[in-house]
């Protein structure tokens, strides 16, 4: 069996997919995070695309636990417009493509529900699951079924993982989250910006343990934002300082030294073609004088052993 490929951030990153860094680290401290006395529970993917995500929750199962991924893959969509929005922007995703990328991690698959979300409550059962990311349909009757089968799959304390919540290419997302949380008790704890954290119990204690967690982790920054009379935490990564702005003085004094540096570097081609030059004249004419020299050596040798025969007669 091949050997399985180490999963690191640039690893991962090498499959296609929209789960960005913030995420990752999300998805990782939520799945590894373990409250006292927690016991096992399965993970959900509701849509998994190439699998991007999917092989990160894989990489945080526990014993006695399983992960499931539903996704229609190659497959036609139950409903004209279901189907376009799939042609339109998953047509490269292919179930063989999915199961390849994930055994590149892993030594098996997850279970794999190859069909639409609709069909998954017969999959997985009531109250089971820890932990379920929605990335499935954008169209808004799909969301608010997907939104409802989370709520029957999660135990109370699961965490629940909605993406594209505010993309102005998915209102649908938005108005099933939103909903959610206005009418069915859906609780948030967390966004980032493609996603939004959240939980049907209590949110109190999670968010409370992501806030120590975040406040020790430098590369992340975070706010925590009142929504009503909820307190919510907005999330994302520490960006790189920006180099300063440069002025017009150093830009001047830096174009006068790439000029000179252009000119030392043109005379140092210059001079090194005259050197090579020179060098092919020295070989020729070392070549020329080989035999040349040979002959005088020759010459001398018998002229010696000339003189040598007459001083002994």
């Amino acid at each position: 069996m091949a050997a399985r490929e180490a999963l690191t951030p640039k690893a991962l990153d090498r499959i296609p997919g929209w789960f960005w860094g913030t995420d990752q680290r999300l998805f990782s401290w939520i799945l590894s995070e373990k409250a006292v006395g927690e016991p096992p529970g399965n993970l959900l993917e509701l849509g998994t695309y190439l699998g991007k995500s999917a092989i990160l929750i894989g990489s945080h199962l526990r014993a006695g636990e399983t992960l499931t991924v539903c996704d229609l893959f190659e497959s036609d969509a139950p409903e004209e417009a279901n189907n376009a929005e799939t042609s339109r922007s998953y047509s490269s995703l292919t179930r063989d493509k999915f199961e390849q990328n994930y055994l590149t991690f892993h030594e098996k698959l997850p279970k794999i529900v190859h069909g639409p979300t609709s069909v998954i409550l017969d999959h997985v059962a009531p109250n089971s699951c820890r932990f379920v990311h929605v990335d499935a349909s954008h169209l808004y009757v799909h969301v608010k079924d997907d939104v409802l089968a989370s709520r029957r799959v999660l135990r109370p304390d699961g965490v629940v993982v909605f993406d594209d919540y505010r993309s102005v290419h998915t209102p649908g997302v938005a108005m099933a989250v939103w909903e959610a949380v206005a009418n069915l008790g859906l609780e948030p704890v967390a966004i980032s910006p493609q996603k939004l954290y959240a939980t049907w119990g209590d949110p109190g204690p999670l968010r409370e343990r992501m806030r120590m967690w975040l406040e020790k982790t430098p590369d992340l920054w975070f706010t925590v934002d009142p929504l009503g009379d909820r307190d919510l935490l907005r999330v994302n990564e520490v960006k790189k300082p920006a180099d300063p702005p440069v002025d017009a003085a150093t830009l001047r004094k830096l174009t006068a030294e790439l000029k000179r540096t252009s000119a030392e570097l043109k005379q140092a081609v210059a001079e090194s073609k005259s050197a090579t030059a020179s060098l092919r004249k020295a070989t020729s004419e070392i070549s020329l004088a080989g035999p040349v020299a040979q002959r005088a050596v020759r010459w001398t040798r018998r002229r010696l052993r000339a003189a040598k025969t007459t001083t002994k007669d």
